[in-house]
């Protein structure tokens, strides 16, 4: 389905980010991966993933903090591929506490990383997506992008802000072919979320399954992780012809965390 199309998925070398880029390359995209840590495990399981339709696998290591480092990244993109046709603004970052005792740093850095960083890459990649008038424009907001939680000030704002960045970008590009829309997950067992099991665990003491239980019981009723690879298929279905008028949802796929 998008043999020749070429996608930048951005914080993609573990978790919600790589589904989504192996989700992708099973339909034929290539893929221009991001992120810290190990880039050999994830650009194979990518090109695994991808095999059958042909897919080709790039890297960048832009700090998605940093301006320069994502202008140079979207021109590495389009100079490896031709140009972006399909952007997943995934990358992000979480720190807990009070809003009096938010570390300021930490801060600047939820919101740059979580917020900003999706407008620049949006901005550099739509003048070529309407040229074409054709582009998928893909920002993984969160349930916290629609309600709230204590002690998660920066990322609740940033995430709130995503999805009103993806209504604008819709409402802009509303009679081209070019969609923006967000994907809202819950519960998602990423590095970041294990974090989160553990220090309940460590809180509680009790087992790492206990915790897990724990966490899902206070938000998520279905009492399920939601996984990489259904977010992967959702991402899937907004780069395809049938999602080609669902422009500017924020799309929640969350258990019915955010129905209560």
């Amino acid at each position: 389905m998008l043999k020749g199309k070429t996608a930048l998925v951005t914080g993609s070398t573990s978790g919600i980010g790589l589904g989504i880029a192996k989700a992708l390359a099973r339909q034929g995209a290539n893929i221009v991966l991001n992120g810290f840590g190990d880039v050999d495990g994830p650009r194979a399981e990518v090109l695994a993933a991808g095999e059958a339709a042909g897919a080709q696998v790039a890297y960048h290591g832009a700090d998605m903090s940093r301006v320069a480092d994502i202008e140079d990244m979207m021109k590495y993109s389009a100079s490896q591929f031709g140009r972006v046709d399909i952007l997943i603004n995934n990358a992000g970052i979480q720190h807990v506490a009070n809003v009096e005792n938010f570390p300021v740093e930490r801060w600047d850095s939820i919101i740059a990383i979580n917020l900003t960083s999706a407008f620049h890459t949006s901005r550099l990649a739509l003048p070529a997506m309407k040229s074409a008038n054709w582009g998928r424009i893909i920002n993984v907001a969160s349930v916290h992008g629609l309600v709230g939680s204590a002690q998660k000030s920066a990322y609740v704002a940033a995430k709130h802000g995503i999805v009103g960045l993806t209504k604008v970008t819709a409402l802009e590009n509303a009679t081209t072919g070019v969609t923006c829309n967000a994907i809202c997950p819950g519960w998602v067992l990423t590095p970041l979320v294990q974090k989160q099991v553990d220090a309940k665990a460590a809180e509680h003491g009790i087992s790492n399954e206990e915790a897990k239980k724990l966490l899902l019981g206070e938000k998520e009723p279905s009492m399920q992780f939601t996984t990489p690879e259904e977010l992967g298929e959702l991402a899937a279905f907004f780069c395809s012809p049938a999602a080609n008028n669902v422009r500017g949802v924020a799309w929640n796929m969350d258990g019915g965390w955010a129905a209560q």
